[in-house]
């Protein structure tokens, strides 16, 4: 029986360590750092995720079988690398292949050398250069901060005096600090966007289930653009051509691309997409699950987790498969987030465990849980149709509802509008 070691302490990470638990394969589940909620499923120990020595020991002391990463700053970081030197399993990119995440620069770079459908675009380092640019495009339009800003580094700019200030705001007054020193300004397309998670081990590439996200922080996708406010899968509404097209025209090429640029990816690789009336076109890469989305494919996912992660690692073929059930998830955010936002809101009466609950920003202190994070909670349900899977979901959120929390009300509204017509 197996050990698992799950890095990180959100949603997405909550949901890895509770699919993993299902496995009969696995024993054991450590989550570091892990949250307030995360006991339901695995053991918490208190190591933060960039503590690469710490983790080391730790793996090395409990003599874990795999370690899988959650989130993306220790990808980038160099986790895996510092893993893999001390001959410890681990599933994720090296620090190299993350890049597809941590620099939108490169990512664009590598779909335009490998011809790769995305949006036109132009990459930038300095305010003055990027303002020429801009003043000689049409709104509206979109500005990408190139490195990790927890998926909020994205302006879409409806304007041009909206897109100046946000283009001044990014380079010049530190608005994702660090990571908008360089950027990156790209056409805005129009159409359907949709996640496609796959299994990657160099050439080899195994697609999951694809989701659809809402990014925007309200309803009728209003307000800041967010990590994500809810999710649903599948989406029934879009062609499974849509899904081959993003694995043959992305996923496989980009997979190729990478091995030929001597930074072969091993992990879970994310394709954010967009279907537009020229076919599917990228807008981004991620190096790992994305969140929320994941918290629903893996329970769509009827296949071992575990299982098919070490399947993909000695380049076997995995089986995987999904229910023919409607899973959704709405995210109970705090008030004020993606900006400041309100902390330490009482969740001491929260009932509700993995996987109808998974916990994305708590704490337990001495007064019970709390609160900790921006998103809070995500709340979801899993039925024979979207209709239910919904009215369960949202059930569950008004029984949890209180001051101080705020989430959107239209989680997959898209797809039952489709549905009725």
């Amino acid at each position: 029986m197996a050990k698992v070691l799950v890095v990180g302490s959100g949603g997405r990470e909550h949901a890895l360590c509770y699919k993993f638990s299902l496995s009969p394969n696995v024993d054991e589940v450590f989550v570091a750092n892990g949250n307030g909620g995360m006991d339901d499923v695995a053991t918490v120990v208190n190591i933060d995720p960039m503590d690469f020595d710490g983790l080391i020991q730790f793996a090395k002391e409990k003599e874990i079988d795999l370690t899988f990463v959650g989130p993306e700053i220790p990808l980038c970081a160099g986790i895996t690398d510092a893993f893999k030197k001390e001959n410890l399993l681990i599933f994720g990119p090296s620090k190299a292949a993350s890049q597809l995440e941590g620099s939108k620069c490169f990512a664009k770079d590598m779909m335009q050398k490998y011809d790769i459908p995305t949006a036109k675009y132009a990459s930038f380092h300095d305010y003055e250069t990027a303002k020429e640019y801009l003043v000689q495009q049409t709104c509206p339009i979109v500005l990408k901060a190139d490195g990790l800003a927890a998926g909020k580094g994205v302006i879409i700019a409806k304007t041009m005096d909206e897109a100046l200030k946000s283009l001044k705001e990014m380079m010049c007054d530190d608005l994702f600090h660090d990571a908008a020193s360089s950027l990156v300004i790209e056409e805005y397309l129009e159409g359907e966007e949709f996640s496609l998670f796959a299994f990657v081990n160099g050439e080899d590439v195994y697609p999951m289930q694809i989701a659809q996200d809402h990014k925007r922080a309200f309803d009728n996708d209003e307000g800041l653009n967010t990590g994500g406010m809810g999710a649903y899968t599948p989406v029934a509404h879009l062609p499974q051509s849509a899904v081959n097209e993003a694995m043959e025209k992305v996923m496989k090429p980009i997979a190729s691309a990478m091995v030929k640029e001597g930074m072969p990816y091993q992990g879970v690789l994310y394709g954010g997409f967009m279907l537009t009336d020229q076919g599917v076109k990228t807008i981004e890469f991620n190096c790992r699950f994305g969140d929320p989305e994941s918290e629903v494919v893996l329970q769509a996912m009827t296949s071992d987790l575990y299982e098919t992660i070490m399947q993909v690692l000695n380049h076997e073929t995995p089986e995987i498969t999904f229910s023919d059930d409607t899973y959704i998830g709405v995210v109970m955010a705090a008030e004020g987030y993606p900006l400041s936002y309100r902390k330490n809101i009482d969740l001491s009466d929260l009932k509700l465990k993995a996987p109808e609950c998974f916990h994305m920003g708590t704490k337990k202190t001495a007064d019970g849980l709390v609160s900790s994070g921006g998103r809070v909670l995500f709340i979801s349900a899993g039925a024979k149709t979207l209709k239910e899977a919904k009215e369960k979901a949202y059930e569950r959120v008004h029984q949890i509802e209180r001051e101080g929390l705020f989430y959107r009300s239209d989680i997959s509204d898209k797809e039952l509008l489709k549905e009725t017509n």
